[in-house]
């Protein structure tokens, strides 16, 4: 059973059938059953455990069993109790491991000899029954919440059929060191449990009922500290326990998918799989939406093709290529052409992460957009030419894409861009807008940039007028003479309120502080460089443009000058509605 996966049913959302159903679909070998789960089932344990094996799961562990050992002895009597019965139903559930937490009893006291003996006691009933009880160290547990010191007590228990169970949330959310992992003997860890956080400073029982994440969408390293449990010596399965408000809430099929594919990245980071290697992304072949000519025209782009088969027309300045797509109603931004060193291989990595993928070859974000794979300039073969393409007004490329994703699927995105095209995600920023907070996150290097934002709540009919924006953000070397000349030449651009600028003023001595006002540029900086850029007005229902320029090594985005952008396309919107 090394290296098989594991899922606990309260990952997901629905009915015990519900969710079974999605972790068989998904590929899962195994679930941890919940006890709640169970409990509000109305098939019975023998009924279970013969829809998993109809299913194609194992039953690897039954839990939680909590507030056990180092407890009076009228509370041990009862606690043993009700063990018995729990095995009783284990042995009709079919499964042969339970996980029992360490106490948060009032009851238990601060003993280690104590709880070893009832430990002791507790494993002998459960070994007569052929099941291994598997310890666990919560983090907010009220004398035992280290996994070192749950190790410590099993040992001085010293039975066959008591072990501990690793839980990668309770011990890196301490900032435990998981190296020492690495003494204990392999075959006394009985199950491994996995699950990935945000780095958040609040209790820490709050963080785990409510931010776990799958592998690779939070900030642990999990392939390090899985390391230290194989190199243990650890052979069963790697299963995954994660409480999360929005997993908990959404279609149990997906998340189950999402969950596999967390595995499947993680097991092929310390080893244990191997897919196809994710090949190289070297830039932005182009970005398919549909907008009106003429606003590209104003920006300096050029017509350069029109498609052989299709009604798309392609647009070009420097290296940008814009391709306006006819048959797209609403204005989004439809596919993203990514440039892979190798676009086949790119397709059966994404496969391999179960990605859908098409023909083209592409694959399907899981926002809608279509992600193509691109060699070079071979795609333009599929362009009939049209004009030569002008000098243009200062256009390079394309800094990067910004895609709002719906706030269910924000994680979820973020898994999706770092384990299928392999970019590296940055931290996790919040900002204040106008009409709540953001949630953004920036994926990629110098050769793709996306960023991926979405609003944390939403309620009521109180909105803004684009509830989901895009944008196309294209690198310029001279953002106030690429304002200047757009501007010139009719761009709609947008005009920011002089308020801004007086504030900039009083935070920064700019020698062209006069200029960025007159031409509406925004401005920004950090320790390794500066980050001057414009926008347009909103062109349809939910794109705009950004024209940006990087001095030095700035690898930002200007988040701070969002909230300011995001009020003027508001104001401008209501304008000319009136």
């Amino acid at each position: 059973m090394s290296g098989d996966t594991a899922i606990a049913t309260v990952c997901l959302s629905g009915t015990l059938e519900d969710k079974l159903a999605a972790a068989a679909a998904a590929g899962f070998g195994g679930v941890e059953i919940f006890e709640n789960d169970l409990i509000a089932s109305r098939r019975s344990p023998s009924e279970i455990r013969r829809l998993c094996a109809d299913l194609g799961l194992r039953i690897d562990l039954y839990q939680p069993f909590r507030d056990f050992e180092a407890v009076p002895p009228d509370v041990l009597r009862a606690n043993l109790r009700r063990a018995r019965r729990k095995f009783d139903l284990m042995a009709e559930l079919g499964a042969d491991t339970v996980l029992v937490c360490s106490s948060v009893s009032p009851d238990a006291v601060d003993d280690d000899d104590l709880a070893a003996s009832q430990l002791h006691e507790l494993a002998e009933a459960a070994g007569e029954r052929g099941i291994r009880v598997a310890y666990e160290a919560l983090a907010w547990g009220r004398f035992v919440n280290t996994y070192e010191h749950a190790w410590r007590i099993v040992r001085r228990a010293d039975h066959a059929a008591l072990g501990v169970c690793l839980d990668s949330f309770h011990i890196l959310s301490r900032r435990s060191d998981p190296r020492a992992i690495r003494t204990i003997p392999g075959e006394k860890i009985f199950f491994l449990q996995l699950a990935d956080a945000p780095l958040l400073d609040m209790d820490v029982l709050h963080w785990s009922r409510h931010h776990r994440l799958f592998p690779g969408q939070g900030a642990f390293d999990l392939a390090a500290f899985t390391g230290h449990v194989l190199a243990a010596g650890y052979q069963g399965p790697l299963s995954l326990e994660v409480f999360n408000d929005v997993f908990r809430q959404a279609d149990p099929r997906p998340a189950a998918v999402d969950a596999m594919r967390s595995l499947i990245a993680l097991r092929e980071s310390v080893g244990m799989l191997e897919v196809p290697e994710a090949p190289r992304l070297d830039g932005h072949a182009f970005a398919e939406l549909s907008v009106p000519g003429t606003v590209l025209t104003t920006l300096g782009f050029t017509h350069t093709g029109t498609h052989r088969t299709k009604p798309v027309q392609l647009w070009q300045q420097g290296s940008a290529r814009v391709l306006v797509n006819e048959t797209t109603a609403d204005g989004a931004i439809s596919a993203l052409g990514l440039v892979s060193s190798d676009p086949a291989g790119s397709a059966r990595r994404a496969e391999a992460l179960l990605a859908p993928v098409s023909p083209r070859p592409a694959v399907a974000a899981p926002d809608g957009t279509e992600i193509v794979f691109c060699d070079n300039d071979e795609w333009l073969r599929d362009f009939v030419p049209a004009e030569t393409a002008s000098a243009g007004m200062g256009i390079t490329g394309i800094d990067h894409v910004a895609l709002t994703q719906p706030f269910d699927h924000f994680d979820e995105a973020t898994l999706f861009y770092r384990s299928v095209l392999g970019l590296r995600p940055d931290a996790v920023s919040e900002f204040a807008a106008p009409f709540g907070l953001v949630r953004s996150r920036s994926v990629g290097d110098q050769g793709v940039r996306l960023t991926l934002d979405s609003a944390l709540v939403r309620r009521g009919e109180w909105a803004p007028g684009v509830p989901s924006p895009q944008h196309i953000a294209f690198a310029c070397e001279d953002a106030l003479a690429a304002a200047r000349a757009m501007r010139e030449s009719g761009a709609p651009l947008l005009e920011i309120p002089g308020n801004y600028y007086d504030d900039l003023d009083a935070r920064f001595d700019l020698p062209f502080a006069a200029e960025l006002r007159e031409n509406s540029v925004l401005y920004d900086r950090d320790p390794s460089g500066e980050f001057l850029h414009f926008c347009t007005e909103l062109v349809g229902s939910r794109v705009f443009f950004e024209v940006v320029q990087r001095i030095g090594g700035y690898r930002g985005y200007g988040v701070v000058n969002t909230p300011v952008y995001m009020t003027a396309h508001r104001e401008r919107r209501l304008s000319l509605a009136r």
